[in-house]
């Protein structure tokens, strides 16, 4: 699996609540995604994510897809900057 960690930090006056409507409004579904989450922080600041896709070329294909952009600029518009994005391959570990 391949993926990125990224962390966001909203507009001054935008809540994390805000940025998560917008980003989970999204109705597409890239072609190898496996999964996506968010957290928000407790203590209302920054929003971390996670896109897992099931190898480097989905993630890449999907990262120059011109559609994904339209969706990014949509929240993009709600940060104070561009997220901080960590790629890599990624290991799953169950309880």
């Amino acid at each position: 699996m391949y993926g990125s960690v990224f962390r966001m930090k909203p507009k001054a006056g935008v809540s994390a609540r805000q940025v998560e409507e917008v980003m989970m409004s999204n109705e597409r579904t890239p072609k190898g995604m496996i999964s996506a989450m968010l957290l928000r922080e407790d203590s209302g600041g920054d929003i971390w994510g996670i896109a897992v896709f099931e190898d480097e070329k989905t993630y890449r294909a999907n990262a120059s897809d011109p559609s994904q952009d339209a969706e990014y600029q949509k929240f993009r518009a709600l940060l104070d900057a561009d997220p901080e994005w960590h790629d890599g391959s990624i290991s799953e570990f169950r309880a």
